[in-house]
């Protein structure tokens, strides 16, 4: 194959930069199936498809009562942290929620926070929202628990290259407290 060739070939095969914009491929339709077309001769980009399973800005919501199919989620992982995965199950295990008669039935609370390589936290957990209308003691009573939960659980231990990957980087956690909290006070 010459170099006009390749040109060519580069030509007939445009890349779509956008992840997954393209149409559905077939095997009958004679163009790659990945957005980008590779080779050798082809000097331009190579977009491989890959479906990413966490966002980049790592966000993670950690419910009190975890959905049946969710358990392995809350599973602390038994090795040193290695991936994404392994940094949010070990932080859902993490959770302890505020005992039921602090505690506020439908509560959201979200923190954001950064680690640091060695497993610990820069600084305190910030928190980013509340459920609208609850009090000022709920609210730090919330907040006491997801500090509490997350200073048990430090410093983390992450592998080399994790550590080094998730060090200074935002992580946001949304906590829902959805248990079904019934009040002695409310009974007759």
């Amino acid at each position: 194959m010459s170099v006009s060739s390749a040109a060519n070939a580069r030509h007939q095969h445009p890349v779509d930069a956008t992840p997954f914009a393209h149409a559905p491929c077939s095997v009958l339709r004679g163009r790659p199936c990945t957005p980008s077309f590779c080779s050798v001769f082809n000097h331009g980009p190579c977009i491989p498809e890959m479906d990413y399973p966490y966002g980049e800005n790592l966000q993670l919501t950690i419910e009190t009562v975890p959905p049946h199919d969710d358990a392995a989620k809350y599973q602390k992982p038994d090795h040193d942290l290695d991936t994404i995965g392994d940094l949010f199950a070990e932080l859902r295990s993490c959770w302890s929620p505020p005992p039921a008669d602090a505690a506020h039935e439908g509560m959201q609370m979200s923190v954001r926070f950064s680690f640091k390589r060695s497993g610990e936290m820069i600084g305190p957990p910030r928190m980013t929202y509340a459920t609208a209308g609850v009090t000022a003691d709920v609210r730090d009573t919330y907040l006491k628990a997801i500090n509490a939960s997350l200073d048990g659980c430090l410093p983390l231990k992450f592998s080399g290259g994790l550590g080094g990957a998730i060090a200074g980087r935002p992580i946001a956690i949304r906590y829902v407290d959805n248990r079904e909290l019934e009040r002695q006070s409310a009974k007759p």
